[in-house]
């Protein structure tokens, strides 16, 4: 492969931040950097590259994004720094001014990162650079991670369409486009013979795939559960409105999609769903959940909220409290409103405070904690497939059930990155996972 050479005898650390398709994708630059012979760093071992893959979906993710590039430019002051991702894609100046950053790539420019690099060695003198990034993102890069040897995530899909009012992604990710089915199906049977077992499809707006290929995301879904060498699929962060009871209905009879959905609602008040500018009412989204628990009734449910949101009054919160806490749900992921500069939002009157954003926030989250309380409550006794993936040599294991309940158990060499037919038990002592009362193979 063309210039190897200047990669010889180098190593590299990797960070990411954001989603999981962000992961996927720093798992592709890995796996292009280690094919023109770039190793990971061993631990306490000082890197020649930095990579870090960054967010910035909330005025919050670009504060850690600083402060990872920060921490990361401390440990390997010697290290080339390279910062790519949604942050470098929109606010490249700010990057620029942190001590130790040496080439910031915008979304499309971090699939030709190791070209990059190589180019970037007849500018010494001049850091950082910063590639300008290109503001009418086109290009689709497949990605597959493959870090975790149990579970990978697979990009299906990227940018968006929307423009809700609150948000900047799709001027980091650009318009929505994807791959192929059949690529994308060869990546997960690849994955399989790798020594996967479950595969969770990512994208921005997922349930948008085919404006490149003229193709659908049920066709997609239907392909893939033809994949005999991986045990489980998930579907991650899916579109009330692009979620149809078609899908709903081939998961529930599927050999390897699992019962597990991750919606985003983001209000539970009609009057600030029109403000957000979303497609659907609550009415609709309540008769998604609903079809969803008649056809499966144990499908682990996820819900996107957003709490603080201009415009949203007392009286729209005190709606959206008593809608998310009346859904048959598991659990709900709740964000703090930010303001992103640029968004229609922002022209939006009234503006919560800070303090009283944090306040409903607070609020969600203990409703959170209820449903998911009363949704593992509901899994103790039952008879469940768990892959076990994390585990900590001498004290624990842990591992998903295919409805995404937490589980618990001794460690078992034997049991990991293996599918087991277990009991589920009661809460473990801290009580974020289930015990399992006993097990088969």
């Amino acid at each position: 492969m063309a210039n190897t050479s200047f990669f010889e005898n180098k190593n590299a650390v990797y960070f990411t931040l954001g989603c999981k398709l962000n992961f996927a994708e720093t798992s592709t630059i890995a796996g292009q950097l280690a094919e023109r012979g770039v190793r990971n760093v061993k631990q306490d071992e000082k890197a020649d590259f930095c990579i870090i893959n960054t967010c910035s979906v909330t005025e919050l993710a670009d504060k850690k994004s600083r402060q990872a590039i920060r921490r990361i430019c401390r440990q390997h002051p010697e290290a080339f720094v390279v910062v790519v991702g949604c942050y470098a894609q929109l606010k490249p100046d700010e990057i620029r001014a942190i001590e130790g950053v040496d080439l910031v790539l915008g979304t499309d420019q971090k699939a030709n990162l190791p070209e990059y690099l190589i180019a970037a060695q007849t500018n010494k003198a001049d850091r950082p650079i910063v590639v300008s990034p290109t503001k009418d993102l086109e290009t689709f890069t497949p990605s597959c991670s493959m870090n975790d040897r149990t579970r990978h995530f697979l990009k299906v899909q990227d940018g968006c369409d929307y423009y809700c009012s609150y948000c900047t992604i799709p001027y980091a990710r650009g318009r929505s486009r994807n791959g192929s089915i059949a690529d994308l199906t060869a990546m997960a049977y690849e994955a399989g013979r790798n020594g996967g077992k479950e595969i969770v499809l990512t994208g921005i707006n997922i349930g948008d795939f085919g404006k490149t290929t003229g193709e659908s995301f049920f066709d997609l879904i239907r392909s893939l559960d033809q994949v005999d060498t991986i045990d489980r699929f998930r579907i991650s962060s899916i579109e009330p409105n692009l979620l149809t009871d078609e899908m709903i209905d081939f998961i529930a009879a599927s050999k390897r999609f699992a019962p597990h959905f991750h919606i985003p609602l983001q209000s539970g008040c009609d009057e600030v769903l029109r403000l957000m500018r979303r497609k659907y009412d609550t009415s609709f989204f309540a008769s998604k959940i609903n079809t969803i628990k008649t056809l499966i009734p144990d499908a682990f449910i996820g819900v996107d909220v957003i709490a603080g949101i201009r415009g949203e009054t007392d009286t729209c919160f005190e709606k959206t409290r008593a809608f998310v806490a009346a859904l048959p749900v598991s659990k709900l992921h709740v964000f703090t409103y930010s303001e992103r500069p640029g968004t229609h939002a922002l022209t939006i009157e009234p503006v919560v405070d800070p303090q009283t954003r944090q306040q409903r926030s607070k609020q969600l989250m203990a409703i959170s904690n209820e449903l998911s309380d009363r949704f593992c409550r509901s899994q103790q006794g039952k008879t469940k497939k768990v892959l076990f993936e994390h585990t900590r040599k001498g004290t624990k294991m842990f591992g998903f059930t295919e409805n995404y309940v937490k589980v618990e158990a001794e460690y078992d060499e034997t049991m990991i990155n293996r599918l087991m037919t277990v009991t589920l038990g009661d809460f473990n002592a801290d009580h974020t996972a289930l015990t399992i009362i006993g097990r088969g193979v």
